[in-house]
């Protein structure tokens, strides 16, 4: 199962359970069955094997019990049921883990519609809690706790959970759990800034899901996929990642991500009512809480004001519980956009203060620049204007995004700056494909051809091939000239 032999495993499993009375060893089967029905996107029966395998061994083997209760609560997480998470509250005292069973069923109920928010705090520190006590456990775990770290915007967090799961991921081979892995890598690079690097780990990730036929990381790769070319205004690219799922079972809460990607896709565009239209439908779901500021700007802009209040209102509630300063930073964003008037200077500058405090998020912080910049600007404040407005195009530029790059050079021009139009340096890590940086990275590093190969599951010859393609690219003959590259993140 961990080396993404699905079909092996499973073959195993049933063959191993038919001697086997004991409840314990059919309790660890129960858990390889349920592991890969929720890789193929089967939350309910994954629900259903760990519950029906895990009360019968609580007395006897806690921790398992424990560790099944874990899994089942992201089961109903991921279902959407909130009835099945409250039965596994209800049966934790009787296992292992009962307090952490306990902290990710109260985050997975907070994020449910209609659900009251006011425990998520308490929850988000035992979630904490869990993320220090795993220290280097199995990398599923590493994951699981990285998504849901991920889902509350502790992405700092994630980063760090994902980074150490995929170390042992490669380390032993375990290339079945590996694409979960690199999508939650992947999001957590987007959001420190390192759009390169989360390209590159998307793109190994929906390889890898293809061959080992997991479905539900596949889903959650492609959402980052789509999100990226969202940014950078790549119409064709989000629509071809999202096509892929035409005519098969889509995991639970794609299509909404996938609305919400074609939303900021439209809000970069300036398609401001399609925008506004969609996000509003995906309002009511806690699950894209993360969306509720690209609804405000939309509808701001799109004259309903009604709509942006109350996704604001929304957003400062979520961003109260979670306590991260990016999001605090957002929150006052939002306000400043729906209040205007005099105050919107004084919050527009906080709401940078906080993401300069926070250091994450830097495609958001270009984003509140940018508002703050128009917003100088309407304001006939033209000087005061154009530092925000610089600050937002180079960090657009960096990030690649360029809808959102020609806003903000066209408002610096607006305020009379004569350098918008300067061209930006050519970005070497442009110039490759996300499998060839990989490759040229470890190559830098000192790795041998064989090395690398190990790591990425690629042959010897392989990689040597993506050297021979990426040097011309790159200017350099050999593999000792690659240290010397500018390789930025």
């Amino acid at each position: 199962a961990d080396a993404g032999h699905r079909e092996w495993a499973s073959a195993l499993a049933i063959d191993a359970a038919r001697p086997v009375a004991d409840q314990v060893q059919l309790a660890r089967l129960a858990l390889i069955h349920a592991r890969l029905a929720d890789e193929v996107n089967r939350p309910e029966e994954t629900h259903r094997l760990l519950m029906e395998a895990a009360m019968p061994i609580a007395v006897v083997a806690p921790e398992l019990a424990g560790e099944m209760l874990m899994w089942a609560v992201e089961a109903g997480w991921s279902a959407r049921e909130r009835g099945m998470i409250e039965r596994i509250v209800a049966a934790a005292e009787l296992s292992g883990n009962a307090r952490y069973v306990r902290a990710l069923a109260a985050v997975a109920l907070a994020q449910l519609p209609d659900a009251g928010d006011a425990a998520l705090p308490r929850a988000i520190a035992g979630l904490r809690e869990m993320a220090i006590c795993h220290g280097s456990g199995s990398p599923r775990v590493g994951a699981t706790l990285a998504a849901w770290h991920l889902a509350v915007g502790d992405h700092i967090t994630a980063h760090a959970l994902a980074a150490c799961a995929e170390r042992d991921c490669r380390t032993h081979g375990a290339r079945g759990v590996l694409p979960r892995v690199l999508a939650v890598l992947a999001a957590g690079r987007w959001h420190l800034g390192r759009r390169h690097d989360a390209a590159v780990a998307a793109a190994e990730g929906l390889q890898l899901a293809r061959d080992t036929g997991h479905e539900q990381a596949l889903g959650e790769l492609a959402v980052v996929v789509a999100h990226l070319a969202a940014v950078e205004g790549d119409e064709v690219r989000l629509a071809a990642v999202l096509a892929e799922f035409d005519g098969r079972r889509m995991p639970l809460g794609f299509p909404e991500a996938a609305a919400a990607a074609r939303s900021l896709l439209d809000l970069g565009l300036g398609r401001i009512d399609s925008a506004a239209e969609r996000l509003a439908e995906l309002m009511a779901d806690p699950h894209h809480s993360q969306s509720l500021p690209d609804l405000v700007e939309a509808a701001t802009r799109a004259g309903r004001t009604e709509l942006a209040r109350d996704a604001a209102t929304r957003f400062e509630r979520w961003a109260g519980h979670v306590g991260q300063a990016w999001a605090r930073a957002v929150a006052l964003r939002c306000r400043a956009l729906v209040d205007g008037g005099d105050r919107a200077e004084q919050l527009f500058a906080e709401a940078v203060a906080h993401h300069r405090l926070d250091g994450t998020r830097p495609f958001e912080r270009a984003r509140t620049e940018l508002l703050q910049g128009e917003s100088l600007r309407r304001e006939r404040r033209r000087a005061q204007a154009r530092s925000p407005l610089r600050s937002a195009l180079e960090t657009f530029e960096e990030l690649g995004a360029r809808p959102w790059a020609e806003r903000a050079r066209a408002e610096l021009r607006a305020t009379g700056e004569s350098r918008a139009d300067a061209q930006p340096g050519r970005d070497l890590l442009a110039e490759l494909t996300p499998q060839e940086l990989q490759v040229v990275r470890l190559a830098a590093a000192g790795l041998s051809n064989r090395d690398i190969g190990a790591q990425l599951f690629l042959s010897p010859r392989t990689v040597g091939y993506h050297l021979y393609k990426a040097f011309p690219k790159l200017g350099v003959t050999s593999r000792g000239q690659l240290v010397r590259l500018d390789l930025p993140a």
